[in-house]
């Protein structure tokens, strides 16, 4: 016993010198991946430790002429030096994006005809071999039902997504990864997709689970929660259960994390603001919590226990803020192991912090 107990330190020191020197790409189990969307330029990739990604999308191509379009040379730039990276670490996989929070106007016509969707899925293949990248994710915001204002959306869309999936699929082949973002609300959910078509072409659905309370909200409440705190309020677990019991696999299903606030003025203190009436206002990227969130600034932190999410009150300013923080991105990332889901995605990188940040926190939890 005694030479067992001596042997104890030497041992935990031994272990946690192995641990330091494994890199962090291989620290990611096998079967999980960490996904994140990227609008940064050439530059500003390299403050980050890449090792603790398996992909990076970079956001966002647009529709030109029926293709898929990188709108600029310093794009094309980005674009190539984020393929380079694959050098430092061989499992990273880059991915284009297309559309995006008011960019995908063309899309529900474009996608209306099948030659139309032929013009893009080849361009897709193309714009893929002349990169070097990996594949394309959708990020058409949406399919069917209203998203951006004055943005054509129709019932057809619907099947028409469907066509397009598989169109890409058939040029894409296996060579490229085929993904889709979706919106983590229940409208989406029930009226965007054609799930049992779709998901056994792509790779996987990188479900938005934030900005389920968002800018046009008038009532304050979480806007990315892992857990709802009461009947019919959207959260992530809804949205990762609803697919489940449509019978997708979970590996095919990656939750999302928000790597910024979303903020409310003219708040009463009721609740310390949850869930009571405001208005929308400017919101701060987890790289200004540090300095904008802050007590000197009057702002006071809770955590709600049930939904697994922190939230901030500013008494002074009647203002409540939403958003993740490096404790609930732990608890999605752990939640996402314990389901056997795909993998944890956030938007976006460039709003973390190089060092010690929410990206940190998914690789801790790890």
């Amino acid at each position: 016993m005694r030479m067992t107990y001596k042997l104890w330190p030497g041992i935990a020191a031994l272990l946690f010198l192995i641990q330091a020197t494994v890199p962090a790409q291989n620290r990611i189990p096998a079967n999980f991946s960490v996904i994140a969307y990227y609008m940064g330029d050439t530059h500003t990739i390299d403050a980050y430790d890449v090792g603790k990604l398996t992909h990076i999308i970079f956001s966002f191509c647009h529709l030109k002429d029926g293709k898929l379009s990188v709108d600029s040379g310093k794009d094309s730039l980005t674009i190539r030096h984020l393929v380079s990276l694959k050098k430092k670490n061989p499992r990273l996989k880059v991915m284009l994006s297309l559309g995006g929070w008011g960019g995908c106007a063309p899309c529900s016509e474009a996608f209306s005809t099948l030659e139309g969707r032929k013009v893009f899925a080849e361009s897709v293949r193309k714009t893929n071999l002349y990169f070097g990248t990996d594949g394309i994710d959708l990020d058409w915001e949406y399919p069917t039902i209203e998203g951006h204002p004055g943005h054509l959306y129709q019932p057809a869309d619907y099947d028409n997504f469907t066509s397009l999936v598989e169109e890409l699929r058939k040029s894409l082949g296996s060579r490229n990864e085929l993904s889709f973002a979706a919106g983590g609300f229940q409208k989406f959910l029930d009226h965007s997709v054609d799930w049992e078509k779709v998901m056994p072409l792509v790779d996987r659905v990188n479900i938005m689970s934030y900005d389920l309370v968002n800018g046009y909200s008038t009532v304050t409440g979480h806007h990315t929660p892992l857990f709802g705190t009461k009947p019919e309020e959207e959260s992530t677990e809804r949205a990762v259960n609803y697919l489940l019991k449509l019978g997708i696999p979970a590996q095919k299903l990656v939750i999302g994390a928000a790597f910024y606030t979303r903020v409310w003025k003219d708040v009463p203190s009721e609740n310390n603001g949850l869930y009571q009436a405001g208005e929308h206002t400017r919101g701060y990227n987890f790289r200004k919590y540090d300095t904008e969130l802050t007590a000197e600034n009057g702002w006071k932190y809770y955590w709600d226990d049930k939904a697994k999410a922190p939230y901030w009150y500013n008494g002074q300013e009647k203002k409540f803020a939403t958003g993740d923080d490096p404790a609930s991105v732990k608890e999605k990332t752990r939640y996402a192991r314990e389901k056997k889901l795909g993998g944890i995605m956030f938007w976006e990188l460039t709003l973390d912090k190089p060092e010690g940040g929410l990206l940190q926190a998914i690789s801790d939890a790890l």
